[in-house]
């Protein structure tokens, strides 16, 4: 039976693939830590945003998929270094012979599949963040009033850090806040008139106003922050509301931090996708120079050609060959029929 992709390799091609295997495989090392790297901060990040995401995104799959893909991807390239470098040495490579083997099935098998649904991950998140976000934030600005609620006391401070850090106000925009009640009953008066008409206007018995917390102001304005009576055109001389951006951020939060979040995963699914090209290249480079070292008994520079393959048959005859062979076994024995007693001879009459 005929190898699979068999590549005849004399002898300076063998050294040559060696030494470039060497240099693929510390670049495929660099690329795994900094795509290691890159994981790390984006699961940092979804940790530090997680309160403006729904319970039920599962977004912080890709960096922990990505985070297993990019160590196994390091730990090929850094393996595949020694292997390759020692094979240019017959004394050096013996070693190196019992970990070639495991190495290419836990690259292929574990760091490729990783690295495939990483990037299939990557590749979905959009519109999983895009969904997350929507419903995170909504309920982010609904608690925002609760400080005092357990489990809720920290939804103020948080989603004032985030307004205040991203430069951002509102779910898509300042006029989001219009429609919620952000201001705690605790602080209202119940003898205030204007508050008793609010609240009883409101089909919910909310105390719903045109006004915006304070971190949506903007410190860059020229002048001081208007966080009442919005929608008035007359309640602020020299401001038109039709202008806000020129007192409050301009952009909701959703909009930022799904170019954010969107940003560092496209980054990452780069990467994923560099990372899964050289350890590819790394993975196919280190079959043939192993399966070519075997044929010269591990000796790169012994006489004649050596040739490399990445299977020692044909796919479709080993298949073949495992599944007679399964069918063999599976097969019961047939039951051995007790053997014919041959008939007693008669006796000769003695003479």
């Amino acid at each position: 039976m005929a190898p699979v992709l068999p590549l005849v390799l004399p002898l300076q091609p063998r050294i040559r693939l060696a030494q470039g295997l060497w240099l693929l495989s510390w670049l495929l090392a660099v690329v795994g830590g900094l795509t290691l790297l890159c994981s790390g901060h984006l699961l940092v990040q979804l940790w530090h945003l997680g309160t403006f995401l729904a319970p039920s995104c599962p977004v912080a799959a890709l960096p922990q998929v990505a985070l297993a893909a990019s160590a196994v991807a390091l730990g090929t390239g850094l393996v595949g270094s020694g292997a390759s470098r020692a094979s240019l040495d017959a004394a050096q490579y013996p070693p190196w012979r019992g970990v070639l083997g495991p190495l290419l099935v836990a690259g292929t098998a574990g760091g490729g599949g990783l690295l495939v649904l990483a990037l299939g991950l990557a590749l979905a998140l959009p519109g999983t963040l895009d969904t997350g976000l929507e419903e995170g934030l909504g309920t982010a600005l609904a608690n925002y009033k609760d400080t005092e609620v357990p489990g809720r006391c920290q939804a103020k401070r948080l989603l004032d850090e985030l307004q205040l850090r991203h430069h951002c106000c509102g779910r898509h925009g300042y006029k989001d806040w219009f429609g919620i009640q952000w201001v705690s009953n605790r602080y209202l008066d119940p003898n205030d008139q204007d508050v008793v008409d609010r609240i009883q206007s409101n089909v919910e018995g909310l105390y719903l106003i045109d006004g915006v917390p304070f971190s949506c102001c903007n410190p860059h304005s020229p002048r001081p922050c208007l966080q009442s009576q919005l929608s008035d055109p007359h309640a602020h001389p020299l401001f038109d509301p039709r202008q806000p951006n020129l007192n409050l951020w301009a952009q909701g939060c959703h909009e930022v931090l799904l170019g954010h979040l969107q940003g560092l995963a496209s980054t990452l699914g780069n990467m994923l996708a560099v990372t899964f090209l050289l350890q590819t290249l790394v993975l196919l480079g280190l079959r043939y120079l192993q399966t070519a070292l075997e044929g010269l008994g591990g000796v790169i520079d012994g006489e004649g050609e050596a040739q490399g393959y990445l299977f020692p048959a044909g796919l479709k005859d080993m298949l073949k060959t495992a599944w007679l062979q399964g069918g063999v076994a599976r097969r019961p024995a047939p039951e051995e029929a007790p053997p014919e007693e041959e008939p007693p001879k008669e006796g000769l009459p003695e003479a």
